[in-house]
C-alpha cells in the first residue's frame, strides 16, 4: 500500500491540516467508488489491477480523513 505510516503526534489538528468535512471525504469515495461499479462485470487482465488502484485510493482518502481527527 501506499499510505504513508503516520508518526506520533501527527494525528493533531494544526492550522495547515482542517479538520475532515464527512461529507467532502464521502463525497470523494462516492466518487472513487462509483467507477467500479462502471466498470464491465467481465474480468480481465487489467480489471483487478484496475480495481486495485481505486480501492486503494478510496483507502488513502479515508485514511487522510482518520489522521485530521484529533484522538481523544
Amino acid at each position: 500500500m501506499n499510505a504513508p505510516v503516520p508518526l506520533p503526534g501527527q494525528h493533531l489538528r494544526t492550522v495547515e491540516q482542517p479538520l475532515a468535512d464527512p461529507d467532502r471525504v464521502r463525497a470523494e469515495v462516492d466518487e472513487l467508488l462509483s467507477g467500479l461499479a462502471a466498470v464491465d462485470a467481465q474480468i480481465d487482465g487489467e480489471t483487478i489491477p484496475h480495481r486495485a488502484r481505486v480501492l486503494e485510493q478510496a483507502h488513502d482518502v479515508l485514511v487522510q480523513a482518520l489522521a485530521t481527527v484529533d484522538k481523544i
